[in-house]
């Protein structure tokens, strides 16, 4: 009797415990944020080698262009898109996802790590067969590691722009077409940052130019004083957002006119 009891006693606390196990509700993996981006589908002006054909499953090389900023789209699988169409695609964007994954080494043992593709590859596509997702991953790492700055965005769809979408893409468009007849002038840079409104100078270097520097980044002011133009070709000037510039428009005759200047953006070395 005695042994019955002691044997009661000692299972009593593993049913409890198994019990209270099989009360919790199972945990699932929380589900990607997915990004959203609009722009006019457009193809490189050069010749696409073949790892850009890599990047689209066979397929030509497609961008989504929004005014200064490009992606580049990363498909797994062939298809379809008309060039000169307005596009909403949704997926990741791999640079960002590969920062917000982190470097315990801060960039400084190379960028993208291996590890960080093939993650930001399953989680765009999860379920893909071992080989294609190695592929995939592969890809992806081969041509950020060559263009750090340049967007990629790993579609997970992507549909023509509503009407209403693409009439405020046109419109924008015919907006900047118009401002490129307006008068242009060329000034220093020293002088143009006196006219500085607004806008971050001093940046954080990014994961892949852990030793920070200043990039001198030839660029277009619009009348309204918004950078209209990137024309500088330095990888470190295409991860600023030129959308927080503002400048006091610059006037010549009485009418604000376009400039051709340089800005100076400090990247402050990561820790």
């Amino acid at each position: 009797m005695t042994r019955n009891a002691c044997a009661c006693c000692f299972l009593i606390p593993i049913l409890a415990g198994l019990a209270g196990c099989s009360s919790e509700p199972s945990r699932q993996a929380a589900a990607p944020v997915r990004d959203k981006i609009q722009g006019q589908a457009q193809t490189p002006s050069t010749e696409p080698t073949a790892s850009d054909a890599a990047l689209n499953a066979g397929g030509p090389s497609i961008y989504l262009v929004d005014g200064l900023i490009r992606y580049r789209l990363f498909f797994n699988k062939a298809v379809q898109v008309d060039l000169g169409k307005d596009y909403v695609a949704e997926g990741i964007y791999a640079q960002k996802a590969i920062d917000a994954i982190g470097d315990p080494d801060q960039g400084k043992n190379g960028y993208p790590l291996d590890s960080s593709c093939d993650r930001v590859v399953r989680m765009a596509w999860p379920g893909l067969p071992f080989d294609l997702a190695d592929a995939d991953s592969t890809s992806l790492c081969a041509w950020v590691k060559r263009f750090p700055a340049r967007r990629i965005f790993l579609v997970t769809s992507i549909q023509p722009a509503t009407a209403a979408d693409s009439a405020k893409q046109k419109k924008d468009t015919e907006a900047a077409a118009a401002e490129k007849e307006a008068p242009e002038v060329s000034v220093p840079a020293d002088k143009q940052s006196a006219l500085l409104a607004e806008g971050p100078t001093v940046l954080p270097a990014p994961l892949w130019a852990p030793a920070g520097g200043t990039a001198h980044c030839k660029v277009v002011i619009g009348e309204d004083g918004k950078i209209a133009e990137l024309n500088s070709g330095a990888q470190l000037c295409e991860t600023v957002d030129w959308s927080q510039f503002r400048y006091k428009p610059t006037v010549k005759g009485g009418h604000p006119v376009r400039v051709d200047t340089e800005v100076e953006v400090r990247f402050d070395p990561r820790k």
